[in-house]
């Protein structure tokens, strides 16, 4: 009876903590696109560099994912956790008292790595805790409280800036945080040892980290650097430098025989990867629509991008248990699907477009990622063996923000086009609504690509029946 109690009050505080930390990064990533014009007028910044804002902690976050994904597994989930609680929560303060565009860029940058080893470690320790029967519910939890941080980032950081000034987003941001650091310390005892027996391949670790940087670099800055491409070839070829390294060693950072003969898996990825590409930047581009375009100020634009996230925390957890009981595949495709009429409405904007067909478009893309997400989660870490979960999760989470990066070098390289560097401003809008127009067409198409993807994975199966 003691050992269900003790095994109960674990699954409840690992819940507790790793939703909590999940909310951090969609809470920051919505309000800090309601905050983007303010911080624009403050340091009298461009659209491009702007950009990085947003950009450069999608790049560092998408670069030390897999790493501390492994490091996690050898070393300890709870361990890395932790570590990623403080580097986040500290690097919050610091984006708070940011006194220039390319400071706040710098430790925008800081933030990412502590939410890599968030969020490299968080779907694997809620997986090694409840046994797969739980788990799509689990996910359904965890995602829509992820989808709550979506939900909250437009009203509190659309508030916040109005009332306060943006640099509150990050002070409340690092308060979260340090809550959970609090609870981590406290109450959660295990670190969920994954390969505590395997070696750490720490030249994999380097070659997939600074190959990653340069290949997401090259493609946020090739309409704007002229050594971009050069850029770009390095990192292509640094990865595939990493990748025949990986596949002659026994303990890979990156376990790229995972891809092989596990089509679930590698579709699973690709689907995500592809999901995220097409319904990332969306967010950004409508709240510089309604503030420039519509002249609404940051708080009403709050509520109305608030539409989608609610769709999204309301329907993730019948999402996961559907995916408990039908095809993942099904469930995510469909979803995927009803996205994708979202951004083919959203092709024909225009400043006379009417303020409901918008929130309407923003409860499709809330039901279509809502319908996606926590299905394609499920079928990602029920493909693998359960050593190899903290990789998997770090996987699923380097297509998540691979996906979110070219998704934001797509519309940079867009605006660059369309607008140049020019200060945001109404006088300009006729130039950003046909960066968006041209934005969401190429985005419809890559949502059609991703349905494709979704299908093709073939029927979901489950390689760790048991519990870590």
């Amino acid at each position: 009876m003691q050992q269900d109690q003790d095994s109960k009050s674990v699954k409840r505080y690992t819940l507790l903590a790793a939703t909590t930390a999940a909310f951090l990064a969609p809470f920051m990533g919505s309000a800090i696109n309601l905050a983007v014009p303010s911080i624009g007028q403050q340091f009298n910044s461009g659209t491009l560099l702007l950009s990085w804002v947003v950009t450069s902690y999608l790049l560092a976050s998408v670069a030390f994912l897999v790493p501390f994904g492994r490091l996690a597994d050898i070393r300890g989930r709870k361990k890395i956790f932790t570590l990623g609680i403080t580097v986040f929560s500290l690097a919050s303060v610091l984006c708070g008292l940011a006194w220039s565009i390319e400071v706040l860029i710098i430790c925008r940058a800081i933030q990412g790595v502590g939410s890599a080893m968030i969020f490299g470690t968080g779907m694997a320790m809620l997986t090694s805790v409840f046994p797969p029967q739980e788990r799509g519910r689990v996910l359904g939890i965890n995602g829509a409280v992820v989808y709550a941080g979506l939900t909250l980032g437009p009203v509190l950081g659309g508030a916040l800036t109005h009332n306060i000034g943006w640099p509150s987003i990050f002070f409340l941001s690092a308060l979260i945080g340090f809550a959970v650091l609090g609870l981590t310390l406290a109450k959660l005892k295990g670190e969920w040892l994954g390969a505590a027996d395997e070696s750490y391949d720490l030249r994999g670790a380097v070659l997939y980290t600074v190959g990653i940087i340069a290949f997401t670099y090259g493609i946020s800055t090739v309409a704007t650097s002229h050594w971009a491409r050069y850029i770009l070839g390095a990192g292509i070829i640094i990865l595939i430098v990493f990748a025949r390294h990986e596949l002659k060693i026994p303990s890979p950072v990156l376990q790229l025989r995972l891809f092989r003969h596990n089509a679930v898996f590698s579709f699973s990825l690709l689907a995500a990867l592809i999901n995220y590409c097409a319904t990332f930047a969306v967010g950004f581009i409508l709240s510089l629509f309604l503030q420039v375009s519509l002249g609404y100020n940051s708080q009403v634009a709050g509520f109305i991008l608030l539409a989608q996230p609610i769709i999204m925390a309301l329907v993730s957890p019948s999402a996961g248990r559907l995916s408990d009981r039908i095809d993942p595949r099904l469930v995510a495709s469909t979803g995927m699907g009803i996205s994708t009429l979202g951004l083919f409405i959203l092709i024909f904007i225009n400043p006379q477009f009417p303020l409901m067909v918008v929130m309407l478009t923003l409860v499709l893309l809330g039901l279509g990622t809502a319908l996606f997400a926590s299905p394609n989660n499920n079928a990602v870490l029920s493909a693998v063996p359960k050593q190899f979960l903290g990789v998997a999760s770090s996987t699923l989470g380097t297509a998540r923000l691979t996906g979110q990066v070219i998704s934001m070098a797509l519309v940079t390289l867009i605006l660059a086009s369309s607008t140049g560097n020019v200060e945001l401003s109404p006088a300009f809008s006729h130039l950003f609504i046909k960066a968006a127009r041209i934005s969401f067409i190429i985005f419809t198409i890559l949502s059609c690509l991703g349905i494709l993807a979704s299908l093709a994975r073939g029927k979901s199966n489950n390689q760790n029946q048991t519990s870590a």
